[in-house]
């Protein structure tokens, strides 16, 4: 039996897609998984109008009732960011949501899986996922990773979720041959701190650098994603000395009350807000806006 694909493009995003105008795609488990009520859906609109002053089209990424939508309207939003039974979606079940009719925030994975299918070529996030501490023996490693190596999108955030193992999660990037670039930076980034004791592997300084660099790439043939890892604004940051203390302490409450899998990222998120009473939300918020303006200059930058 024949299937169409469950698409729903919003229709100013089919609009800027048919016209040739920038578009910026967001992830939604930020808005399902990363952020409380009503945090959530306030940042989400602050975001897309970032990327719309920034001149290109916001088009936030999720499943909803079985349908993947590219971009959501104001109501939509507003529903996902309440909805309690809302899964969250990567490449392994992204296709099973929509076949069981069911509701989702897509990851970085998958917003980059309906990105590509809609023709999005710029995606803006927070933080990647990549290999978490005690990997070895845990084998817990995003398929973030493995999208970025075989999908054809450029993905702007704030470096590896610092809860993870960096050097790990950039060994794995090198192996997948995914062009790693500091904004502006020689350290990678580490989420809610501007810098790491680990250097970025590439470095470039403007979007127009970052459009050329992926249009040789696209030149050469050279097939996969590519990640930009832009500091958090300074004045927003908490410095690296200080988030360690405070993942330290959540991994060892994650780990005492025996968190795994898919549960581990939303766990540990919610427990340093906890622990840094409010401030790390501050932060994320403050990162997630500074990747959608620098997504946006990429965006009009590719279209130059």
């Amino acid at each position: 039996m024949a299937l169409s694909q469950p698409i729903d493009v919003l229709p100013i995003v089919a609009q800027a897609l048919a016209s040739g105008q920038p578009v910026v795609a967001l992830e939604s488990t930020i808005i399902t998984h990363g952020m409380p009520w009503p945090q959530n859906n306030e940042m989400a609109a602050g975001v897309e109008d970032v990327i719309a002053e920034g001149g290109a089209v916001p088009a936030t990424i999720a499943v909803v009732d079985g349908r993947l939508k590219i971009g959501l309207s104001q109501e939509e939003r507003t529903e996902l960011a309440q909805r309690k039974d809302a899964m969250k979606l990567s490449r392994a079940d992204l296709a099973f949501a929509l076949a069981q009719g069911r509701t989702g925030g897509t990851t970085v994975a998958a917003t980059m899986i309906g990105a590509r299918l809609a023709g999005i070529s710029v995606f803006a996030t927070g933080g990647i996922g990549g290999v978490h501490k005690g990997a070895e023996s845990s084998f817990d490693i995003s398929s973030d990773l493995d999208e970025l190596a075989r999908t054809p999108v450029i993905v702007v955030s704030a470096g590896p979720k610092a809860i993870l193992d960096i050097p790990k999660t950039l060994e794995v990037l090198e192996t997948r041959g995914v062009p790693v670039i500091g904004f502006r930076t020689d350290a990678m980034p580490a989420f809610w701190s501007r810098t790491s004791i680990h250097p970025a592997p590439l470095r470039l300084d403007t979007p127009e650098e970052i459009a050329h660099f992926q249009k040789m790439r696209e030149t050469m043939g050279i097939t996969g994603g590519m990640l930009i890892a832009n500091p958090v604004p300074e004045e927003a940051e908490i410095p690296a000395s200080e988030m360690e203390g405070y993942i330290a302490r959540a991994q060892a409450d994650a780990d005492a009350a025996g968190i795994a899998g898919k549960a581990v990222t939303p766990y540990l998120l919610g427990r340093i807000l906890e622990i840094t009473e409010g401030r790390s939300l501050t932060t994320n918020i403050a990162l997630v806006k500074n990747n959608a303006r620098l997504a946006a200059r990429i965006a009009v930058a590719l279209k130059t």
